[in-house]
C-alpha cells in the first residue's frame, strides 16, 4: 500500500528497510543492533502471521519489545549468576545483556567480556587478588559499547561513568577506563583487566580477521615443510610455534633428518614474515616387525 506498512515498521522500530529484487530478502539497516533484532523479530512474527497493516504491525512491534528485553535482562542476569558476582545494578545487567547483539571485529562483545572476566579471576589468583573483584570489572569493561551511540566519548569513558553512576568502586571504573590505554593503569585490578582483554582479543581465531590469516599462516609452514623432498606429511603445531615433519625412513638418514630440519627453519625465515620463533622438528621412524609362529 505505497509502502505505509514499511514506513510505519521503520518508524516504530527505529531502523530502514531495504526492499529491492532479492527473493525472499530483507536488509534491515541501523546502528543500534538491538533496533535490528528487534525489526527481526517484529518480521519474522507478521511473516508466520500473515496479517500485515499498520494496526498489527504496532500490536506486534510492542509485544517483541517486551519480549526482547525480557531475554536481554534474562541473559544478563543469567551471565552475572554464572561468574558469581553478587549486587550488580539491574540497569548494568541489562547492558551486560545488551552486548549479547553486540560485536567487534566478527568478536561477540559478550562472549568476549564473559571470556576476560574469567581470565581476570584466573590472573587474579595468581597474583593474590580479589578474585570475584577482578570478574566484575571484567564482564563490565565493555559495558559503553552498549551506550555509545547515545553518549559521547570513548566507550571505555562512557562505560566507566555509567559504572560509576550505578554505585560500582572507583577500582572498578578505574580498570573499566584503563582497559584500551584511554587511561593509564595505576592498580593491579587494572592491569590484569588490561592483560585479560588483550588475551581474549589476540588469541588464534578471537577475531575473523586474525583467524584468517592465522590459518593462511598454518597452511603456509605446512606447504613450506611438504615442499621437501623425503616428506610425508607437515603437522603445523601450538599455533604455528612448532612444525612438525615426518619423513621416509628409507629416503632419509639420520643425518640428512638434521640437515633437512635446517633447511626448512631457513625456508620459513625467508617467506613467512613475522613468524617469530619457530620449533622445526623431522620425525624419522624405522620399524622392524617380525612374526613368531
Amino acid at each position: 500500500r505505497e509502502g505505509r506498512n514499511i514506513r510505519t515498521l521503520e518508524a516504530m522500530c527505529g531502523v530502514d528497510l531495504i526492499v529491492d529484487d532479492t527473493p525472499e530478502a530483507v536488509v534491515i539497516s541501523g546502528f543500534d543492533p538491538v533496533r535490528r533484532e528487534l525489526a527481526k523479530r517484529t518480521i519474522e512474527k507478521l511473516m508466520e502471521d500473515g496479517r500485515v497493516h499498520p494496526a498489527r504491525i504496532e500490536e506486534v512491534v510492542e509485544k517483541m519489545k517486551s519480549e526482547l528485553t525480557k531475554s536481554i535482562k534474562e541473559e544478563g542476569e543469567r551471565v552475572v549468576m554464572e561468574l558469581g558476582v553478587p549486587n550488580i545494578h539491574p540497569e548494568l545487567i541489562k547492558l551486560i545483556g545488551s552486548l549479547k547483539y553486540r560485536s567487534a571485529h566478527a568478536q561477540n562483545i559478550l562472549n568476549h567480556s564473559l571470556e576476560v572476566a574469567y581470565i581476570a579471576g584466573l590472573l587474579a589468583g595468581e597474583l593474590g587478588a580479589n578474585v570475584k573483584t577482578a570478574r566484575r570489572a571484567g564482564i563490565l569493561h565493555e559495558i559503553g559499547r552498549a551506550i555509545e551511540h547515545s553518549a559521547e566519548g570513548s566507550y571505555a569513558m562512557v562505560g566507566a561513568e555509567w559504572a560509576k553512576k550505578y554505585g560500582e568502586t572507583e577500582d572498578v571504573c578505574h580498570a573499566i577506563r584503563a582497559h584500551h590505554d584511554d587511561e593509564k593503569p595505576t592498580s593491579i585490578l587494572a592491569w590484569i583487566v588490561h592483560a585479560a582483554n588483550i588475551l581474549s582479543s589476540t588469541r588464534p581465531g578471537a577475531r575473523r580477521p586474525h583467524m584468517d590469516a592465522y590459518i593462511h599462516r598454518l597452511e603456509d609452514l605446512e606447504s613450506i615443510g611438504n615442499s621437501f623432498d623425503g616428506v610425508l606429511k607437515t603437522f603445523a603445531l601450538q599455533a604455528g610455534k612448532e612444525v612438525r615433519v615426518m619423513v621416509e625412513s628409507a629416503k632419509v638418514t639420520d643425518d640428512q633428518s638434521t640437515m633437512l630440519a635446517r633447511d626448512i627453519a631457513r625456508k620459513i625465515e625467508r617467506e613467512v614474515p613475522n613468524s617469530g620463533q619457530v620449533k622445526v622438528t623431522v620425525v624419522r621412524e624405522s620399524r622392524s616387525v617380525e612374526h613368531a609362529r
